[in-house]
C-alpha cells in the first residue's frame, strides 16, 4: 500500500494510526495507552524472545525453496503471493493461510500461484530460513488449549492441529519485508506473525516506563496478574499455539484467556461494495450515532466465535424499541411531573421497595454476564427488568392521579420510583451506552454512576429539567448511510489517488558488463490484439506482431490502460526472453514499461518510423 501511495512504511503507519484513533475516539473507545508494533519496545521483546528460544534449542535452521518473482526478482512475502487454497480449493486466498476454511499453510502449497505485483508465476529459489520448534510445546499446549483459556469450539477446532501432529513454524521472511531483522541473520526479517502479539507486551511496556509500573509485575513467569486477549478468529492459530508457545520457551507467562469473536456481516451477507454494506466506521459516524451502533453489538454478541450480523431494518427498530421506547421513555415520562410538580423534588419514601431490590439484586447477575463476555444475556436481563419498570409506571398511572385533587403524594412517590428504577439500568448500561449516561447523571444530578452505589436510591433529591437523552433512529438515515457507502467505493475506483508526492527513490541498479546488455534482444512491435484475463486483477493479454511472427505476452498494466486504446499502439519487447508458463498461458516475451505502477505505468513507444521487428540498439 505505501508503494501504491508513493509514501514510506513509516508515513503510511502514521497516517492509519491518526485515523485509526480518530474513529475509536468519535465511537466513545478509551485506550489507556494506544502503541504501535513498529516500535523499539516490539524490535526489544522480539529479539528477546527469538534469542531465549534459541538458546533453550527451539530454533532450527535449513535451506528451504522460497517463492520468487522472476519478473520483480524479489522473494514474495505471503501478502504478495495468491492462488488456490491447498485444503479447500478456495481461489484468490493468500500465502499463509485461507480466509474461507481458515487453514494455514506456507506460500508453496498454494495450488496455481500468482505473483499479486507482476502475475507472475512464482519460481522456486533457494533461502536460509528459521524455524521455530513448535512440536517441543505440543504436550503443554494441549493442556493449555483445554484448561478454559480459549472458548470450547476453538479448542476443539485446536484438537485437529493435534491429530495431524504440530510442524516446525517458519518465521523468517526474505527481503524485501517490512518489520524486524533477524539478530546474527543479514536480509533475513521475522514473520509478522512472530512480532505482532510480542506488540502487547510492547504496549504494555511502553505504558509502565510512561506510568512508573513494574512490568516483571504482570508479565513474569509467576505473575498473578489478569491477562486477557481480544481477537479475531481469523488469527485463533497465532494466538493459540504459537503465542503461548513462544512465551513458554522464552520463560514468560502466558494469557488466562485469549478471548475471540467472529466477523461481522451485514443484512446476512458478507459486506459487499456494491450493495453499500462495506461501511466504514467514518461513512456510519458521518450518518448515526455511536451508541446505537455500541448497544445493537451488545445486543448480538456472546462469547462465542458465531459471526455477528449487522441487520439494518432489525437494528432500526431495536435501537427504537430498547434505547427510546423502553429505556429513555421511563425517565421523560417521569421527569415532567416531578419538574411541573415538584419542583424537581423526588420522594423521601420508596413506593415498591420490593421492586427496587429486585432491580439492585440483579446486580450480580448483569456483572458476572459482562464478566464473561455474555453481553447479548446481560442486555436481555437489563431490558427485562426496563419491562418491569414500564409496566410499574403503566399501573400507577401517574397522569391520570395527577388529575385528581388530594393524590399529589402518589404522583411524587410514583415517579420518583421510575426516576430511581432508571437510575439503576443507566447504570447496568452506562459500559455500553456512557454518553447516554454522562447526560443522565447531568439530569439526575449526580456525580457519577456506578455499581457500586447502584444500591442508594434518589430520595429527598432535586434533579434537573429533563431533556431529550436521544432520539429515535429514521430509516433514511440508515438508507442515507448506505448510500454514501456506495458513493464513496464508487467515487474511489474512479479516482484513485495520482501521486502529487515525490515518487519514491527507485536507485540504479549494479552495473553490468556491455556484453550482459547485448545479450539482451530489445525488438520494437504492434500491438494487434488486447483483452482482459478472466481471474486477474492486474494483466492483459497482447497479441504482439514481431514482423515476421506474432507473440503471445502477458503484461501487468490493466490498472493503466483499457485493452481498446492499446490496439495499433508500437511498443519495445525483450524478444528473447525466456517463454515462461503462468497460470493464464505461455508468456513469451515481456512489454516494456515505466512507472511506479498502478495507474502510473506508460508503455514505451518509438518514435515515428520504426517498424515491427526493428532491433532497439
Amino acid at each position: 500500500k505505501a508503494r501504491e501511495l508513493g509514501i514510506s512504511p513509516e508515513e503510511l503507519i502514521k497516517q492509519v494510526a491518526t485515523e485509526h484513533q480518530s474513529d475509536f475516539n468519535e465511537f466513545l473507545i478509551e485506550f489507556d495507552n494506544y502503541h504501535s508494533t513498529h516500535s523499539p519496545e516490539n524490535k526489544a521483546f522480539s529479539e528477546d524472545i527469538y534469542i531465549k528460544n534459541r538458546e533453550a534449542g527451539n530454533i532450527s535452521t535449513r535451506k528451504i525453496m522460497q517463492a520468487y518473482d522472476p519478473e520483480e526478482s524479489m522473494f514474495l512475502p505471503d501478502r504478495y503471493i495468491k492462488g488456490e487454497c491447498p485444503k479447500c480449493g478456495a481461489p484468490d486466498q493468500y500465502g499463509d493461510g485461507c480466509e474461507v476454511c481458515g487453514h494455514t499453510y506456507t506460500t508453496t502449497d498454494l495450488k496455481n500461484p500468482y505473483s499479486v505485483i507482476s502475475g507472475a508465476t512464482p519460481v522456486e529459489k533457494e533461502s536460509e530460513h528459521f524455524f521455530f520448534k513448535l512440536q517441543n510445546f505440543e504436550p503443554m499446549l494441549k493442556e493449555w488449549t483445554n484448561s478454559g483459556h480459549i472458548h470450547t469450539s476453538v479448542s476443539n477446532k485446536l484438537n485437529e492441529w493435534f491429530e495431524d501432529g504440530l510442524r516446525e513454524w517458519d518465521i523468517t521472511r526474505d527481503a524485501p519485508y517490512f518489520g524486524f531483522e533477524i539478530p546474527d541473520a543479514k536480509d533475513k526479517f521475522f514473520y509478522v506473525w512472530l512480532d505482532a502479539p510480542i506488540g502487547y507486551m510492547a504496549s504494555f511496556k511502553n505504558y509502565c516506563e510512561k506510568n512508573g509500573i513494574d512490568f516483571n509485575e504482570y508479565w513474569s513467569k509467576d505473575s498473578d496478574a489478569e491477562l486477557y486477549h481480544f481477537i479475531g478468529k481469523d488469527i485463533i492459530y497465532f494466538h493459540a499455539l504459537f503465542w503461548p508457545a513462544m512465551l513458554e520457551g522464552a520463560g514468560y507467562r502466558k494469557p488466562d484467556e485469549i478471548c475471540a469473536h467472529g466477523f461481522l456481516t451485514v443484512d446476512g451477507q458478507k459486506m459487499s461494495k456494491s450493495r453499500g454494506t462495506f461501511i466504514k466506521a467514518r461513512t456510519y459516524l458521518d450518518h448515526l450515532r455511536p451508541e446505537y451502533l455500541r448497544y445493537y453489538f451488545a445486543a448480538k454478541l456472546g462469547s462465542t466465535i458465531d459471526d455477528l450480523d449487522l441487520n439494518l431494518e432489525d437494528f432500526t427498530q431495536r435501537v427504537n424499541t430498547d434505547i427510546v421506547n423502553k429505556l429513555v421513555n421511563i425517565a421523560s415520562r417521569c421527569a415532567g411531573f416531578i419538574t411541573k410538580k415538584f419542583d424537581g423534588m423526588l420522594s423521601q419514601d420508596i413506593d415498591a421497595p420490593e421492586l427496587l431490590d429486585t432491580f439492585i439484586t440483579a446486580k450480580q447477575s448483569i456483572s458476572g454476564l459482562f464478566e464473561k463476555r455474555e453481553f447479548s444475556k446481560a442486555i436481555r436481563e437489563i431490558m427485562a427488568l426496563a419491562d418491569k419498570a414500564n409496566q410499574y409506571i403503566d399501573e400507577k398511572k401517574p397522569w391520570t392521579l395527577a388529575k385528581e385533587e388530594g393524590r399529589e403524594k402518589e404522583v411524587q412517590d410514583s415517579c420518583s420510583m421510575g426516576i430511581n428504577l432508571f437510575k439503576i439500568l443507566i447504570t447496568y448500561l452506562k459500559p455500553v451506552l456512557p454518553e447516554i449516561a454522562a447526560k443522565s447523571e447531568q439530569f439526575l444530578n449526580i456525580e457519577e454512576l456506578n455499581f457500586n452505589n447502584i444500591d442508594q436510591p434518589l430520595a429527598n433529591h432535586k434533579i434537573n429539567k429533563f431533556k431529550p437523552l436521544v432520539t429515535r433512529i429514521d430509516p433514511e438515515q440508515v438508507a442515507k448511510m448506505v448510500e454514501s457507502s456506495k458513493e464513496n467505493l464508487e467515487a474511489k475506483a474512479k479516482t484513485a489517488k495520482k501521486a502529487d508526492t515525490v515518487p519514491a527513490k527507485d536507485p540504479i541498479a549494479a552495473e553490468i558488463e556491455f556484453e550482459d546488455f547485448a545479450r539482451v534482444d530489445l525488438r520494437v512491435v504492434k500491438i494487434v490484439k488486447a483483452e482482459h484475463v478472466e481471474g486477474a486483477d492486474k494483466l492483459l493479454q497482447l497479441t504482439l506482431d514481431l514482423g515476421n511472427e506474432t507473440r503471445n505476452v502477458f503484461a501487468g498494466i490493466k490498472s493503466a490502460y483499457n485493452p481498446e486504446e492499446l490496439v495499433g499502439k508500437m511498443t519495445v519487447m525483450v524478444a528473447n526472453l525466456k517463454p515462461r508458463k503462468m497460470r493464464f498461458g505461455m508468456s513469451e516475451g515481456m512489454v516494456l514499461a515505466a512507472g511506479p505502477g498502478g495507474k502510473d505505468l506508460w508503455i514505451l513507444q518509438p518514435d515515428a518510423g520504426a517498424k515491427p521487428g526493428m532491433r532497439v540498439k
